[in-house]
């Protein structure tokens, strides 16, 4: 029934004379001695011609999202055939029902970032990078996004409506601290690579890019979903892609020690605790943010013992980043910094707070 409506909207939509636009996201890649890959992530909707530049819409009111709604409002394209150029070579690839791309691509390309193209037949095309991490990279950090790095405090049955269809971007504030630790977490090793996972939909990959820049996050690839119906289920489970995309990191970058970050709110700690026992290769720590009592409540709960089903794992349980940092510096995952210093993350902290 999906396919069919998506199928007839995207008809009426060309009727109307609105045509292919790409909008593409951050992707990773692996630089190996055996041969390198990217993995390349994009969405094709239809838009009226003019009104997209490189996958944004030009009108301000759209490109600022002053409601979370319009993200949704393009029809998709479901399906469409899609060329993406990389190092100089072309590939093409189909979109899947919900118009999004998730490709990966063979290419040997060196650690760093990289510019990638896609184009779309009788469309628009536009660019973006990949990250492509060296095969010798030994830490990652893998971050959760709603209660971990922005601040919801509602109920989870309505936290992705809310945020997707609701929220003024730039209504969206900081979790204390969070970026300041998050920047020292990075830079405390060379190239360390931050990669976002959250249940949200890709629809809404540009305004949680915007967010993550504007708050002065790291620069990272986002793991979103499709909220769409599946054979057994009216909706994914959100749960079930974090796990599933955890699952693939661990064997697409087998040397990588991640530390994990989440929220206390459900499912964040059971989540990583199963991840840990069944990887345990592969976590060097999992750090939860407490929520606050009121936050706890609206989340769904919170629970400690967790981290006792996993006793090679340092766990860090703390209420906001620069007291993560301290606890992280602890576990010689972060250098000390120089006396008289020591209150620095939470003064960054504040000034995040009136970035949003």
């Amino acid at each position: 029934m999906e396919d069919g409506f998506h199928r007839w909207r995207a008809r009426r939509a060309q009727g109307r004379g609105l045509r292919p636009i790409i909008m593409p996201y951050l992707g990773y890649g692996y630089s190996s001695g055996d041969g390198g890959w990217v993995r390349v992530f994009a969405r094709v909707a239809l838009a009226r011609p003019g009104f997209f530049e490189n996958g944004r819409h030009k009108a301000q009111m759209i490109e600022d999202g002053i409601r979370g709604f319009r993200n949704f409002i393009s029809p998709i394209l479901p399906y469409a055939e899609v060329m993406v150029h990389v190092a100089g070579q072309d590939f093409k690839v189909h979109a899947d029902r919900g118009g999004v791309i998730d490709a990966k691509l063979s290419v040997d390309l060196t650690p760093g970032w990289h510019r990638v193209d896609v184009s779309v037949a009788q469309g628009e095309g536009a660019s973006t990078e990949v990250l492509v991490i060296d095969e010798n990279q030994r830490t990652g950090v893998i971050c959760d996004v709603d209660d971990t790095v922005v601040v919801t405090a509602l109920p989870r049955p309505l936290l992705a409506a809310w945020n997707s269809f609701v929220l003024s971007e730039h209504a969206r504030v900081p979790t204390p601290g969070m970026a300041v630790m998050m920047e020292r977490l990075v830079t405390s090793r060379p190239n360390t690579p931050t990669i976002y996972l959250s249940t949200g939909a890709w629809n809404v990959a540009q305004t949680l890019n915007r967010f993550l820049s504007r708050n002065l996050y790291p620069r990272g690839p986002m793991l979103l979903t499709d909220w769409g119906p599946t054979p057994s289920a009216w909706f994914r489970s959100g749960v079930q892609h974090k796990v599933d995309q955890l699952r693939r990191l661990a064997h697409e970058f087998p040397n990588i020690r991640w530390v994990l970050i989440g929220d206390d709110g459900q499912h964040d700690p059971s989540t990583y605790a199963e991840f840990a026992r069944r990887y345990p290769q592969h976590v060097r720590a999992i750090v939860i943010r407490q929520l606050t009592p009121s936050e706890a409540v609206l989340a769904g709960g919170r629970s400690h013992e967790l981290q006792m089903s996993t006793p090679d794992t340092d766990w860090v349980y703390e209420a906001d980043g620069s007291r993560i940092a301290l606890r992280l510096q602890q576990l010689g995952l972060l250098e000390g910094e120089k006396r008289g210093a020591a209150a620095a993350p939470e003064s960054g902290s504040q000034a995040d707070d009136g970035k949003g």
